[in-house]
């Protein structure tokens, strides 16, 4: 009879183990994505309501944020970052309706040039993300070159709004931020164990899932694109490619606050709660 134990199988056993661990982190750091998307999906089931279902969005978004604080799931720096992501989600949001790249075709009062408020909390979900998995993987990048990598990152947002008007760049830009992540690398703890990970490879897999819940927000009307409008329809793959270069923009938010952080005086420690999230 041939044994099924042994190193091999301890191994493989080991290994499987911290899959599932660091599958139930990366669920728990999409915490305030999922309320968001679950909030959104539930608002289309609510009808007759005296108040426009974006308007309703919004202070949801604010009751969501507020929550995360209080509750210490989120700190003050985390809501900080988290709000920049907000403008800067709504600025890229305002040009991009204006150009008819996608809409909110719904009412509400609480909407400026097509584009309602809640729309910023879609991006501000993704640095609660990047927050939240940070902390909770005790993440650091480790041969992070900071100043490169921004200046980058703001190139390919830049280029996202004036490939309109301009040659588009995306494809030198990529071959960019593959060369100054180069050598870059995530370290990060799962089950005890410390693991790493390119940075590069980490853009691209977090663009998959973006784009994969990009699919799931169209689903449950978040937005439409001109091709959803009389029926939803799968969104087209090439935002997986712009979802893996634009999280650069908010991991570059998120390590500067956390350099930041650490540059100044150590603050008398206090009890913190746990994070049961």
């Amino acid at each position: 009879m041939i044994s099924l134990s042994g190193p091999f199988t301890e191994n493989l056993t080991s290994a499987f183990r911290r899959l599932l661990a660091f599958a139930w982190t990366q669920t728990r750091a999409c915490a305030f994505a999922i309320a968001l998307l679950s909030g959104v999906a539930a608002s289309t089931l609510l009808t007759g309501l005296p108040v426009a279902r974006y308007d309703l969005l919004v202070a949801y978004g604010v009751l969501l944020t507020l929550v995360f604080w209080l509750r210490g799931w989120e700190s003050g720096r985390d809501v900080a970052v988290i709000g920049v992501c907000h403008v800067i989600g709504l600025a890229f949001e305002l040009v991009k309706v204006s150009l008819g790249s996608w809409s909110y075709p719904e009412p509400a009062v609480l909407k400026f040039a097509g584009v309602p408020l809640y729309g910023g909390f879609l991006y501000a979900a993704v640095g609660s993300y990047v927050c939240r998995a940070w902390r909770l993987f005790d993440l650091e990048l480790v041969r992070y070159r900071p100043r490169s990598v921004a200046v980058v990152a703001a190139a390919i947002y830049v280029n996202f709004f004036t490939h309109h008007w301009l040659p588009d760049v995306r494809w030198p830009l990529a071959v960019l931020l593959l060369a100054v992540t180069a050598g870059t690398s995530a370290h990060f703890t799962v089950r005890g164990a410390r693991l790493r990970m390119p940075l590069a490879l980490s853009f691209v897999l977090i663009g998959f899932f973006l784009w994969v819940a990009e699919n799931l927000a169209t689903y449950v009307g978040a937005w439409r694109y001109p091709y959803q409008m009389n029926g939803w329809e799968p969104v087209g793959v090439e935002k997986f490619g712009a979802w893996s270069l634009l999280i650069s923009i908010t991991v570059v938010l998120v390590a500067t606050a956390r350099r930041a952080g650490r540059h100044r005086r150590p603050e008398p420690s206090v009890p913190t709660r746990p994070d049961p999230s």
